[in-house]
């Protein structure tokens, strides 16, 4: 749980301004009117906690964030934390185990909110081959092993393409939660060597709409698609920000190719 100091009124005008919406706009949202909006955001008036539950709702605040702001207005927080390894996320868990099963013969992953290694299906390994054993000890940063010039990125044949693509993803991130880990990481991620973004721009194997990443085998370039998942339903602070991020073959060769190479993974 991140502590804050601020008074709940100044955390709400700062996450209404986050979100770019005028004091007039969102109070319209809101169903209040501007005077009431502008007395909560300077403290000369207390939200209650319905209210207070529903303005962070409507600014699509994160769980682990509202809990913040309900501390700080002097309430009980709503949303629970519950640990991975616990008893009781293990629905949940399999849940989760499920929907990475799904995507094999091709590899996902699930990370959490800081982009830290959660789980991964039985694919993972052909990203990993030729990477060192200190790079793959937990806990595994997924994109500090994917840029790391010892990891992936000295095997990403468009390396500044997907470099630009992760930072912006990255700042779009920070922009959104407002969370000082990712700003860290990012900063970290700033210091890997990378080539440049290519002036022609992205990829036209997907008609310039989505940035492939293309990964050096022995078998040949791999080229790979990505998708993210979340689970729009959770409750909880730690499954609402868990993502999967799954890669499918974006062409004929690379899917035909890992499908060989998951064979004779299960050969041995």
């Amino acid at each position: 749980m991140n502590m804050h100091t601020q008074p709940v009124g100044e955390m709400l005008r700062t996450w209404r301004q986050r979100r770019r919406l005028s004091q007039l706009a969102f109070a319209c949202d809101a169903e209040i009117s501007a005077r009431h909006l502008s007395f909560l955001e300077t403290g000369r008036s207390r939200p209650s906690r319905q209210m207070l539950l529903h303005l962070t709702e409507l600014l699509d605040v994160p769980f682990r964030e509202r809990n913040a702001l309900l501390l700080a207005a002097g309430y009980a927080p709503v949303y629970s934390e519950t640990r991975l390894d616990s008893p009781d996320a293990g629905a949940a868990r399999r849940a989760v185990d499920l929907v990475l099963a799904s995507y094999e013969p091709f590899p996902a992953l699930a990370v959490d909110r800081h982009w830290n290694l959660v789980a991964a299906n039985n694919a993972l390994p052909l990203f990993l081959a030729g990477i060192p054993e200190e790079l793959l000890q937990p806990p595994i940063n997924v994109l500090q092993l994917s840029l790391h010039p010892q990891g992936l990125g000295n095997r990403i044949e468009n390396l500044g393409e997907w470099r630009a693509h992760v930072f912006e993803r990255l700042q779009r991130q920070i922009d959104t939660a407002n969370d000082e880990g990712l700003a860290e990481l990012l900063k970290e991620l700033e210091t890997f060597p990378g080539g440049k973004k290519p002036a022609e721009g992205f990829d036209a194997e997907f008609g310039g709409l989505i940035v492939p990443l293309k990964i050096r085998t022995e078998a040949g370039t791999l080229s790979f698609f990505t998708a993210t998942t979340v689970f729009g339903t959770a409750v909880d602070i730690t499954f609402s920000e868990l993502m999967i991020e799954s890669f499918m073959p974006g062409d004929a060769f690379t899917a035909e190719t890992v499908r060989e190479m998951a064979e004779a993974l299960e050969r041995g």
